[in-house]
């Protein structure tokens, strides 16, 4: 799983974005092989990581910005 920001194929996330899993603001887009995307939250995304990892996906992780 390849987890940056640089390279990220996507725009940065919003606030208009939301976790896919419980709507709170998303902080982490995995795009998987195929190019669809997921948004987590903080504590979806380390829930789902493993799984995400061994799917390929590419992260763009934005957790440092939670306050």
């Amino acid at each position: 799983m390849t987890v940056t920001t640089a390279d990220a194929p996507t725009a940065q996330l919003t606030r208009q974005d939301r976790c896919d899993r419980c709507g709170a603001q998303a902080y982490v887009r995995a795009t998987l092989p195929g190019g669809s995307d997921l948004l987590f939250c903080g504590h979806h995304f380390r829930a789902h990581e493993a799984a995400l990892a061994g799917a390929g996906a590419d992260v763009l992780d934005e957790r440092h910005l939670i306050d």
